[in-house]
């Protein structure tokens, strides 16, 4: 019997998935597979992240893919879920700019934005003419988005931003910046576009995740903005949280990519590794965790499928994104441990995706809540109380 090169043929999750969503997954994946797994592990290893992919992706319509109009190619939920699965399947650093450039920044325009903002900022956005990020995580403020404390005050007819944001994905190539900040009215959106006095961005160093992504602090001095910044339609912590579910969506296919990529790597490296005379695919052992592994990748593409399905119905709440988020990322890093651990020594080379793999998703597991904020949505949503105020 030849070995299972997609280890997702197990349960035939591709029968479940329409003609459509099928092409649309394959022509990601051959573009991927020109063009940038070739190069990832020289990206990861430079900690680069491949500027001049952004218009090409842009052309393949991958930018804001699930929104309508203004240049968005308007495809279906699952079809964009089954994008981030293959983007993140390469690298988490492809899937998060993809995710932040069209759930976070797009949307934050598509949802809560003024005709005028989405007609200016959506086409070029979409097209990979610009770029976009998503400002609301704070030096002191991660999980506690209310505690923020960049501050917006008027000041006769525009508005004066004070503060700080960071861990934030595109921020030193970002064109435009989706701002959120303290007002006398709220929590509001603001649109800051890169060259605007005061603005500065300070790109993170020395991470040891999410090498070939772009990780920025953004720095606001004074910085003076019309009243026509403002995203007229988000008040309170809804606007922002309401990209985040956007993310979290994208998250829960992508860790499947992830997870299946660590998986293949070790069903081939299994196959072709000779010890004590035979491969050690043969063994009772590895078998073991090949086969749970395959379980619980397939459970989690099941689940991803399942969400996609309620979203593309504009049936699904935020809780289940919730338990989306939390156990596919948490299944991804224990696959990508796993397959680490098959591939023994060799495991730690770049030549190998798993651990590179294991340690991208460390972020993954934690941008867009944490597993301990997941975990608590999940709970109040079983017991109708609020554990974590």
């Amino acid at each position: 019997m030849p070995v299972m090169t997609d280890p997702l043929d197990l349960l035939d999750t591709a029968s479940l998935l329409s003609e459509e969503e099928r092409d649309i997954q394959r022509t990601v994946r051959d573009f991927l597979d020109d063009r940038a797994r070739p190069h990832v592990a020289g990206w990861y290893d430079s900690a680069t992240f491949p500027r001049d992919l952004v218009p090409e992706l842009g052309k393949l319509g991958l930018l804001g893919m699930h929104l309508y109009g203004y240049g968005c190619a308007g495809t279906n939920a699952v079809s964009y879920g089954l994008a981030c699965l293959e983007l993140e399947g390469v690298d988490s650093g492809l899937r998060s700019f993809v995710s932040v450039q069209g759930s976070l920044s797009m949307f934050s325009i598509w949802r809560w934005g003024s005709e005028e903002q989405r007609t200016e900022w959506l086409p070029r956005l979409a097209a990979g003419e610009a770029v976009g990020c998503f400002g609301l995580t704070e030096p002191d403020f991660g999980s506690d988005p209310a505690g923020m404390r960049t501050r917006a005050v008027r000041d006769g007819g525009d508005w004066v931003l004070n503060g700080s944001k960071t861990w934030i994905t595109n921020g030193g190539l970002a064109d435009v910046a989706t701002v959120w900040a303290r007002t006398d009215d709220g929590i509001r959106g603001f649109l800051v576009p890169r060259g605007t006095p005061g603005f500065t961005t300070t790109d993170i160093t020395q991470k040891l995740s999410l090498r070939a992504s772009v990780t920025s602090s953004l720095h606001l001095q004074d910085v003076r903005l019309p009243a026509s910044a403002m995203l007229p339609e988000a008040r309170g912590l809804r606007g922002p949280l309401a990209c985040l579910n956007e993310a979290r969506f994208g998250i829960l296919f992508g860790a499947v990519g992830a997870a299946r990529d660590s998986l293949r790597a070790a069903l081939g490296y299994a196959d072709s590794r000779i010890q004590f005379d035979r491969p050690i695919s043969a063994f009772q052992l590895t078998q073991k965790k090949l086969a749970d592994m395959a379980v619980a990748l397939n459970s989690a593409m099941l689940l991803a499928l399942h969400l996609g399905r309620l979203k593309d119905r504009h049936e699904l709440r935020a809780e289940q994104v919730s338990v989306g988020k939390l156990n596919n990322v948490r299944e991804a890093i224990a696959i990508a441990r796993e397959c680490r651990t098959i591939l023994g020594g060799s495991g730690i080379s770049g030549e190998y995706s798993p651990l590179r793999h294991a340690s991208n998703l460390e972020s993954v597991r934690t941008y867009e809540g944490t597993d301990e904020v997941h975990t608590l949505v999940i709970g109040q949503a079983l017991t109708g109380r609020a554990a974590y105020r």
